[in-house]
C-alpha cells in the first residue's frame, strides 16, 4: 500500500480543455480548413516547446502559440491577416472545457483534497482560459512552466508540485490525456494517471502511469482510491 494523496494536480490544455474547439473558429475564417489548421497548430506548439526546451530558448506558451499559428498556416497556404490572428488567439483563451471536467473537479473537492493545475501555459493564459471556461473557482494552486523557465517534461516543471505544496512527489498525483505528460509526472517521482481518450497506444518510453483511463471520472475514481490508502 502507498502513500495516501495530497494532492491532485490537472494538465490543462488537452485535459480539461479541449485544444481543438478552436476548429470552429478556425473554419469560419479558412471554410473546410478548421479541423486541418487546429491539428497542425496544437502539434506545432508542443513541437516548439520541446525544442525551445531542449535548447534553453525559452520563451513564454503565449509567444509559443502564436508562432505555432502562423507556422501552421503558412504550411497550409493560409493567408492569415494581423485581424485573424487575434481572433484565433483570443479563441485559445476560450477553450471549451470537456463535458466530465466539472464534475470531476466537483467529486475532488468534496473529497477535501487540494486541487491544482500544472500548465505549460504562463500566467495570464492559463488564467484567462480558466476564466473563459467558467473554471477559475475550482484550484488550490496554479503552477505554471513560466515559473521554471521551461516546459514539460523537464524535471523543474514537476520540480515545482513539491516545491509549492510542500509535500513530496510520491504524494501528487498528475492527471494528464498526453501520455508522455504522465510519463513524464513519473519520471519525477509523481503518481500520474492517463486520460487516454482517443485509446492512443501506449507511450514507448522507460514506465508507464500508474493509472490509464478514457475519462476524468475514470482519473478522479483513481485519485480516490488513492487518498483512501487503497492500492493503485
Amino acid at each position: 500500500m502507498g502513500k495516501a494523496l495530497s494532492a491532485v494536480l490537472f494538465d490543462l490544455y488537452g485535459t480539461l480543455l479541449d485544444v481543438h474547439s478552436v476548429a470552429g473558429r478556425a473554419d469560419q475564417l479558412f471554410p473546410g480548413r478548421g479541423s486541418a489548421l487546429s491539428q497542425l497548430w496544437r502539434d506545432k506548439q508542443l513541437e516548439y516547446t520541446r525544442l525551445r526546451t531542449m535548447s534553453s530558448r525559452y520563451v513564454p506558451f503565449t509567444q509559443v502559440v502564436e508562432d505555432a499559428l502562423q507556422y501552421a498556416c503558412d504550411a497550409l497556404h493560409l493567408p492569415l491577416d494581423s485581424a485573424g490572428r487575434g481572433l484565433l488567439m483570443h479563441e485559445f483563451t476560450q477553450l471549451t472545457p470537456f463535458a466530465d471536467a466539472v464534475p470531476a473537479l466537483q467529486r475532488l473537492l468534496a473529497a477535501d483534497l487540494t486541487v491544482g493545475v500544472l500548465t505549460n501555459g504562463d500566467p495570464g493564459q492559463m488564467e484567462d482560459a480558466l476564466h473563459g471556461a467558467g473554471l477559475d473557482d475550482y484550484f488550490d494552486v496554479l503552477l505554471s512552466a513560466d515559473q521554471a523557465r521551461a516546459y514539460k517534461t523537464a524535471p523543474a516543471v514537476y520540480e515545482l508540485g513539491p516545491l509549492t505544496l510542500g509535500h513530496p512527489a510520491a504524494e501528487l498525483l498528475l492527471i494528464s490525456s498526453n501520455g508522455w505528460d504522465a510519463i513524464g509526472a513519473k519520471w519525477y517521482g509523481y503518481r500520474s494517471f492517463w486520460v487516454n481518450r482517443s485509446s492512443a497506444p501506449i507511450e514507448r518510453l522507460d514506465g508507464q502511469p500508474d493509472g490509464i483511463g478514457r475519462s476524468l471520472s475514470d482519473a478522479v475514481d483513481f485519485a480516490l482510491r488513492l487518498h483512501s490508502g487503497g492500492k493503485s
